[in-house]
């Protein structure tokens, strides 16, 4: 009985039930082995040679296929149709002939299919073949450059950067998309122009609309009508004139259909109908397609199988008539290299079959799907047939014209189904439909008023001038005529649009960067690590993005260039379709990487600092329009503004003459000036004096906060006290800032256990803790109410509270509201829960809390969607599944700070013994923190 695997559980129930008792199909669970995140993981020095490691996640799933195998000694790999798909084949065969679970008279194929349909599937199962060598090159070959770029261009940031996270091969790219895109908005200069229109009749009373497009004489450009006083005059010569038809031109014309889905057309659609992200798109693509309701969505294919053409027709012909099906079938040609990656197109495996047929109970499954299954018949059906009519309409003097256009749709087609959404949601003049105008007839100004058009143009608050002398009423953004038929409106050129993430897409598509499997976690990764943000839907470069774009643009430019990206994406397909040895690529890559990473060992972080000064002035100091310098210090008058960084991590704008200045803003450009709304001066704000010492109030990188004493030679770190959020820095007086300076407050020693308790404010708010010092990593904190609790919260009150933080177990969620239970796991037990948190909704299951994406309903949310979430969050964290908790033991007394004090201690042991390497490689010391992995533009995990 041979043995299938496939990646997911909800794929191997299906196919169970499509092959039936003969079989003994297991899950592998996406990628069962992945380079360790350490260095050396790819040895340069030894040709490349990678070392892999079987995730702690996937021992378990290894082990159930072993042992399937021992019974049953006849495998068949039938991950998915794709280069992960053929990789995830090849590492579960490598290992399992590592474990000898394969032995020498073991059959092994490979077989493969572009839906989970029975016919599909048992079609796959008649034409097996062995795993395509060529295929997994490619992905070695991109698994290696992805790891040799992140291991060994991320440290480099951490050294040079302070506050940067990471780097990939592609992620740095499409940062530098959105970067660019941004510099490109502020530099831009809005230039102002007008446009009139008038609304007319014809004989027959009907009413249409049309443009001013001459004037004197001659044609109007964009910009003839600059400002109010030449939109003022045109208003005026058109609305004294007398106009006639002088040409009605009808044009026919068709529309045809786009062709049928591939990933980025679809995520792109996805998110201009339905505002759904990129990953939200693929998510509910992979469930249909576990479901057996699509083909496969990680492709760059749109061709279409001719079966399914064949059915296409049939449904269209069933549902529309045969008027709607076309003479010939539409065939669409796919652009792939290798014949072996040419998918088809994602389209729907029963095509005659609607959401409505289908009732899926899920929304965003439901919507995805019903868009798939109407641009698939789209791409099918006749094309529309149109009408266009352009419409020229002169004074009698030939002086002053106008043009109306539109068009009739004189048979649908496609557009019965399916209409294509636009990026640019501007309306377009053709769409309109015009009234029967005849040459040479008269054209009068008809008797509707313009007026909503005019009072909308110009603001609800806007200043109305009538003035009947002139014959016009102007409110500073719209001119309208007396006779209320023509309407002069002011405009404003606007700002190439920034980037949503389905324009992202398509413009990385363009640019050939990335593939079908990665577009949705490189533009996720991108706003995980704050480099960006989304507002609405569009793409932000955080100022941390852009120090990174700009560090890179000028040490490792030649990495950020899209040529060299795509380039690099069309050696990996060449690789893919057996032209080009992988190892190849990775040598000529890596000679010329290991030399820039080299050139940067004695760079200077002050050398940096100032390159990127250089870089981003445009940005941080943008010229101001009375002339003066824009880095002058506006404190000391003296001073240069430039980018400093702190020892934290992060940058802010400073004053070249620190110490004596300590004038700071936030990194960024200025506000509309430097004066902070706090009302506090660069210099401080002297509050009083209490016990013979000045009290100050600052305002710092990170707020307001307030200082006893001066900085002297003796004191350099005087007492200081952040200001809370809640509290207007303009209204601290003496009183609140001797009382805020006094924390933290010891309140006494625990009647239990004699440990001191303590009040304070922290950065999250007032909190009580229990504990030797508000220092010690230990003890236990329990929040209050507000900040005047801090100041007058006693022992009893303090107690209470500690104790109802020890009930409740600590951590996130543990007492926190349940807004919905999902059931058991259905694995490993445990109850999985949707958890409220101080952040949004969140899954909890065991010791795992998974967040929930924003736009998550909770009511929607499946428990397949839960368990991927909660997989994610594990192979995150590196940890690998929790342990069930054991019976708990008395602890012993501040334990947890020894145990914490032994671990940084064994660390620093540990790092101190390491050598710093002389050159870069692939070998070199770790980082400290496995949070701060070096990110690759991966998307190996299969959902499931």
């Amino acid at each position: 009985m041979p043995v299938v695997v496939v990646e997911s559980p909800a794929k191997a129930k299906t196919i169970n039930k499509y092959l039936g008792p003969g079989y003994t199909v297991l899950a592998s669970y996406g990628h069962v082995r992945d380079l360790p995140p350490k260095d050396g993981s790819v040895d340069t020095e030894h040709d490349f040679d990678m070392k892999w490691e079987v995730a702690s996640t996937s021992k378990k799933h290894v082990k159930a296929i072993a042992d399937a195998l021992a019974l049953d000694n006849s495998l068949i790999l039938a991950t998915d149709p794709d280069r992960e798909g053929e990789a995830i084949s090849w590492h579960l065969e490598e290992t399992l002939r590592n474990r000898k679970s394969i032995k020498k008279d073991t059959p092994v194929s490979r077989v493969v299919f572009n839906a989970i349909t029975k016919s599909a599937v048992t079609e796959a199962m008649k034409n097996p073949r062995q795993v395509d060598i060529a295929l997994v090159h490619a992905y070695l070959a991109r698994r290696a450059l992805d790891y040799l770029v992140g291991f060994n261009l991320s440290p480099v940031l951490w050294r040079k950067l302070p506050g940067a996270k990471s780097a990939g091969r592609v992620q740095s790219v499409c940062l530098r998309l959105i970067v660019e895109r941004e510099m490109e908005v502020e530099a831009f200069r809005a230039r102002e122009y007008w446009s009139v229109k008038a609304m007319l009749a014809t004989p027959r009373n009907q009413n249409y609309e049309a443009r001013l497009t001459m004037l004197g004489g001659h044609k109007l450009d964009r910009f003839s009508l600059e400002n109010a006083a030449a939109a003022d005059l045109a208003v005026k010569a058109l609305t004294s004139g007398q106009f006639k038809i002088a040409s009605v031109e009808a044009k026919p014309g068709s529309r045809n259909p786009s062709p049928p889905f591939m990933t980025s057309t679809l995520q792109q659609e996805a998110s201009r109908k339905f505002g759904m992200g990129a990953r939200q798109t693929m998510s509910a693509a992979q469930r249909l397609y576990e479901a057996g309701h699509i083909t496969y969505m990680r492709t760059d294919g749109i061709d279409m199988a001719p079966e399914a053409i064949v059915a296409v027709r049939d449904a269209i012909a069933a549902r529309y008539g045969d008027a709607y099906v076309p003479g010939k079938q539409r065939i669409y040609k796919n652009k792939a290299k290798n014949a072996q990656e040419a998918h088809e197109c994602i389209r729907p495996t029963e095509l005659s079959q609607s959401a409505e047929d289908l009732r899926i109970s899920d929304s965003d499954q439901r919507k995805l799907y019903d868009l798939i299954w109407k641009r698939t018949l789209a791409s099918q059906m006749e094309a529309a047939r149109l009408e266009r009519t352009t419409v020229e309409i002169l004074s009698e003097d030939s002086q002053v014209g106008l043009r109306a256009t539109g068009q009739r749709i004189l048979f649908d087609g496609f557009l019965k189904i399916y209409v294509e959404g636009r990026d640019d949601v501007t309306t377009d003049d053709d769409d309109r439909i015009l009234p029967e105008i005849r040459q040479g007839e008269p054209a009068s100004f008809a008797k509707v008023s313009l007026a909503s058009e005019f009072r909308k143009a110009g603001g609800d608050d806007s200043a109305i001038i009538d003035d009947a002398a002139k014959g016009v009423q102007s409110n500073g953004a719209a001119i309208l005529s007396a006779n209320e038929a023509a309407l002069a409106i002011q405009h404003f050129t606007q700002p190439p649009p920034r980037y949503t993430e389905a324009t992202l897409v398509k413009r990385m598509e363009e640019l050939g960067i990335g593939r079908p499997s990665t577009y949705a976690s490189i533009v996720t990764t991108i706003q995980d690590r704050e480099y960006v943000r989304k507002e609405g839907n569009r793409l932000f470069p955080e100022d941390k993005g852009r120090l990174v774009t700009a560090f890179l643009s000028n040490y490792f430019s030649r990495y950020v260039e899209y040529d060299f990206t795509a380039d690099l994406e069309a050696q990996l397909d060449d690789v893919s379709a057996g032209s080009r040895d992988y190892k190849e690529v990775l040598g000529r890559f890596w000679a010329d990487f290991s030399a820039a990473i080299a050139e940067t060992a004695d760079l200077r972080i002050g050398e940096v600092l100032d390159k990127i000064n250089e870089v981003l002035e445009p940005h941080l100091f943008p010229a101001k329009e009375d002339g003066s310098d824009p880095r002058l210090c506006p404190h000391c008058g003296a001073g240069r503004l430039s980018m400093r960084t702190a020892r934290s991590g992060g940058a802010f704008i400073g004053c070249s003459n620190y110490p004596e200045c300590r004038f700071t803003r936030p990194f960024g450009p200025p506000g509309d000036d430097d004066a902070d709304p706090s009302g506090i001066p660069p210099e401080g704000k002297l509050l009083g004096q209490d016990a013979g010492d000045n009290i100050h109030a600052f305002k710092g990188r990170f707020g307001p906060y307030v200082q006893r004493g001066e900085i002297t030679e003796d004191n350099k770190k005087p007492p200081r006290q952040s200001v809370p959020k809640e509290w207007p820095p303009e209204q601290v007086d003496l009183e609140q800032a001797v009382r805020l300076l006094s924390l933290p407050r010891p309140i006494g020693p625990h009647p239990e256990d004699g440990v001191m308790v303590w009040a304070n404010i922290g950065r999250y708010g007032p909190y009580i803790k229990h504990a030797e010092s508000t220092s010690d990593r230990g003890g236990t904190n329990a929040n209050l109410e507000n900040n005047e609790e801090v100041f007058s919260v006693g022992m009893n009150r303090a107690v209470q509270l500690l104790a109802e933080k020890v009930a409740s177990r600590g951590g996130r969620g543990a007492s926190a509201k349940v807004l919905r239970s999902l059931g058991e796991h259905p694995d490993e037990g445990g109850a999985i829960d949707i958890v409220e948190g101080k952040y949004g909704a969140y899954v909890k299951w065991e010791k795992v809390n998974a967040t929930l994406p924003k736009e998550s309903d909770v009511e929607q949310v499946t428990v397949t969607q839960a368990l991927e979430l909660i997989a994610e969050k594990i192979a995150k964290s590196g940890k690998g599944k929790p342990k069930k908790p054991a019976a708990k033991k008395p602890a012993a007394k501040k334990a947890p700070a020894k145990t914490a004090t032994a671990k940084t201690a064994a660390a620093k042991t540990a790092t101190a013994k390491k050598a710093a390497p002389k050159k870069p490689a692939a070998k070199k010391p770790a980082a400290k923190k496995a949070a701060a992995q070096p990110e690759t533009d991966d998307d190996d995990v299969i959902d499931g």
